[in-house]
């Protein structure tokens, strides 16, 4: 039995996808399943949503893994390519990409290609990470336009830095740039990420690209999945495999950097940096035993953590422990150890099974 594992429920992931829907009821889904489907697995994760328009992934080795599996729907690549070599690969899975380079732009111009590439051309409306600037745009659009190996219509793409701020006025000055740039004749538009698919509904135009709500957490620092309808996909598991009693004074795990108050028992749970879970996270970081809340203490270890589980305390070696999940937010989790909640389920080594439950 795999004592720490990782359930992932196919019918909370299926319900977020509907609430998602119904939230931009006139948009495609397109379903970001890149690092892995955060950390959910990949392929199962985009063979459970039949209803999608597309995938989203960030490298060439994800979309081949998709498509090695039977995936068969549009695949996009939101990094695009990274060198020239790669374009007949693209052509021959069928593979969308997103543009974003000039150096990108000259190597499909030039290439032979067996037949047109379908293209989201990427507009920098502020991110200033990938993209054209909006004075290169247009006359990029055009180039793009008059190659015979870029499919028509041409799709356009931007991505927010600031859409989990809901009081920031960029997120609105980014909209109005990129319907600026709109063309009469171009393909698919696509703005919107999680956080401004479920709260900019000016971003909600052709295409949507949930990808951590689509897990059931939340992108905004002050608000959880709950306050969205979103159900937590991945619930990080393990079992208490000591309880021990704990005296005041004593104090345990490595470095001695925590010390009893007073008499305690202590829980070891089967969990650890090695699985993934953050080394860093403090005293105090939460943990639910037989469905109470109770703190970590001590330093989290490669393949242990411990947890004060209380003076009266009744919990047995073999019972179950959640990390984050159904019942405790990882949100909630993340807030406490000072990351965020996609780092936690990302970061999930190969140790940690995956259990599939419907």
């Amino acid at each position: 039995m795999d004592i720490t594992r990782a359930v992932i429920n196919l019918k909370a992931l299926q319900k977020n996808l509907q609430v998602l829907q119904q939230t931009a009821p006139h948009s495609k889904i397109l379903a970001v399943v890149k690092a892995d489907a955060y950390g959910h697995g990949m392929v199962r994760v985009a063979q459970s949503l039949p209803d999608i328009f597309a995938c989203g992934v960030a490298r060439l080795n994800e979309a081949l893994i998709l498509r090695e599996s039977g995936f068969k729907k549009p695949v996009v690549l939101l990094e695009g390519f990274f060198q020239t070599a790669d374009l007949p690969i693209l052509i021959e899975k069928e593979l969308h990409c997103v543009v974003h380079s000039q150096e990108q732009v000259n190597a499909i111009v030039q290439a032979d290609l067996d037949k047109p590439l379908p293209v989201w051309l990427k507009l920098d409306c502020g991110m200033h990470r990938l993209g054209f600037h909006s004075e290169q745009f247009d006359a990029v659009y055009q180039q793009l336009l008059h190659s015979k190996n870029v499919q028509k219509p041409i799709n356009l793409i931007t991505h927010f830095n600031c859409a989990d701020e809901l009081d920031n006025p960029i997120t609105a000055a980014q909209i109005t740039l990129f319907k600026k740039h709109i063309k009469p004749h171009s393909g698919l538009n696509s703005l919107a990420n999680s956080a401004a698919a479920l709260a900019w509904p000016e971003a909600r135009q052709d295409v949507i690209r949930p990808g951590i709500a689509l897990y059931g957490i939340s992108p905004f620092e002050n608000q959880t999945a709950q306050d969205f309808q979103l159900a937590p996909v991945m619930t990080l598991k393990s079992q208490l495999i000591a309880v021990r009693r704990h005296y005041a004074g004593e104090s345990v795990g490595y470095g001695a950097n925590w010390t009893a108050a007073e008499d305690t028992m202590l829980g070891v749970v089967a969990v650890g940096y090695g699985d993934g879970y953050p080394r860093m996270a403090p005293e105090g970081t939460p943990v639910l035993v037989n469905g109470r809340q109770v703190p970590i203490v001590g330093r989290v270890s490669m393949d242990m953590l411990t947890v004060d589980l209380g003076a009266d305390a009744q919990d047995q070696v073999g019972d179950d422990v959640t990390l984050w999940g159904e019942g405790l937010p990882a949100e909630q989790v993340a807030l406490h150890i000072g990351t965020i909640a996609y780092e936690l389920v990302t970061k999930l080594t190969s140790r940690v099974a995956l259990h599939y439950i419907n």
